[in-house]
């Protein structure tokens, strides 16, 4: 047993380690290609944007969702914005009635459909060539539409995502997802430079229309249908672009349920999109994706999977172990302690470990100075680390038993958030 887990551990680990350190190539490679803008600037033109807005039960969050959007610095003329109320039970119609007067948003209710239902119909409203969707618990800063243009410049983008940031955390849960959000703004541009990108975000990634109109509109997609049009994209080889200084701004579960609630549905999601499109894995002429992108994410599962069921072994075996060894010569108190380094563990499993954690810390920090300009390490990198390792086991074992069984998370279950102030 020992050394079968040993294989498998060391096998594991160095294709993880190796994700990261081919991630850290690349930033090194491609660094001085990451843009992040602090001066004001003009586009050469501004071509017309249509954003559509789902939204479910966001009594709370919708006004400060829509006022960011009012509150782009692009052309007003040039900006629609299509609210979509999906059959809430709660007074997000009525809220959102104040918007009616505004000449260039379109409020529109529907029965409850699911998420994309309501992106669908508003698709069927857009006349402008760029479009894009914001979820209604979160806000834009006013520069994120301008910033992500820019990358239209290139005929063969076809979509922009932004970067996601974590708003206002105000527990240590919270705290720890904003150093989680900080780490994949830096793992969304690297996969953007080798053209893997695998998720186009829900919270304001710009697509060309063509997309929809060439590829069609949005699927189910077990609930996960912003990571289903990139597969859909990636297939046909459209370029997904990544740009790190348009920042969104989201409210991050307040809670243990919500948080697990909502990973469950992404990881589900994962799974079950990686079934659908098995066909584009280890294929050449899906590039990065087929041979990277959704072969580490299956990696990534399987690793904190078999770590966690290790870590149970060793806990039983240890605590078993007591118990017999209690049975045979009873309790008795160490009459002194010295330290003694033939205690401490330098195997190489502990040596692979550090450096595994070590690379994922810096990713992070790499991360955070592309979001705030500088390299800071906080308390909440540690919650990331300690809440993370403790909670992920049970919400990747929980999102594998529903994939066994084809049962899917709801995303409604995620739309009961706080109010949120709108970051100026």
């Amino acid at each position: 047993m020992t050394s079968v887990s040993s294989t498998i551990f060391f096998i594991l680990t160095f294709l993880s380690v190796y994700v990261q350190v081919f991630f850290l190539l690349t930033f090194f490679e491609k660094k001085r290609k990451i843009l992040i803008r602090k001066e004001h600037f003009e586009l050469d033109e501004y071509p017309g944007v249509t954003i559509i807005v789902p939204c479910y039960n966001e009594e709370k969050t919708i006004v400060g969702t829509i006022n960011s959007l009012l509150d782009l610095d692009y052309p007003k003329d040039k900006l629609k914005i299509i609210v979509i109320d999906d059959g809430s039970k709660d007074n997000t119609w009525i809220v959102i009635q104040e918007f009616t007067k505004k000449e260039n948003i379109k409020v529109i209710q529907k029965k409850n459909g699911g998420k994309y239902t309501a992106l669908n119909l508003g698709l069927g409203y857009v006349e402008t060539p760029f479009l894009g969707c914001l979820d209604a618990d979160s806000f834009v800063d006013s520069q994120a539409l301008r910033r992500i243009m820019t990358y239209f410049k290139d005929v063969h983008t076809m979509a922009v995502a932004p970067s996601i940031v974590v708003d206002n955390p105000k527990n240590i849960l919270q705290g720890a997802q904003k150093a989680e959000y900080d780490m994949a703004v830096y793992n969304k541009k690297m996969l953007a430079f080798l053209g893997g990108i695998h998720v186009t975000p829900g919270p304001f990634s710009i697509f060309r229309k063509k997309v929809f109109d060439d590829l069609g509109p949005y699927r189910r997609a077990h609930n996960t249908e912003d990571q289903e049009i990139a597969l859909r994209m990636q297939e046909n080889h459209y370029k997904i672009e990544h740009c790190p200084d348009a920042y969104v701004y989201t409210v991050a579960p307040n809670s243990i349920g919500k948080l697990f609630r909502q990973r469950q549905r992404w990881i589900y999601g994962f799974l079950r999109n990686a079934i659908d499109y098995r066909r584009l894995l280890f294929k050449k002429k899906y590039g990065t994706l087929a041979f990277f992108t959704l072969p580490s994410g299956i990696i990534s599962v399987l690793s904190v999977i078999f770590l966690f069921i290790m870590f149970i072994y060793n806990i039983t075996h240890f605590v078993i172990h007591k118990i017999l060894q209690i049975q045979m010569v009873g309790i008795s108190a160490p009459s002194s302690f010295r330290f003694d380094w033939f205690f401490f563990d330098t195997k190489t499993i502990f040596f692979i470990s550090i450096i595994l954690y070590t690379s994922v810390i810096s990713s992070l920090l790499i991360g955070r100075k592309m979001l705030e300009g500088k390299f800071r390490f906080s308390a909440d990198i540690l919650y990331f680390m300690i809440i993370y390792s403790v909670l992920a086991p049970f919400w990747l074992l929980k999102a594998i038993f529903n994939a066994v069984r084809s049962k899917e998370a709801s995303w409604s279950l995620e739309r009961d958030v706080g109010v949120v102030q709108i970051k100026n």
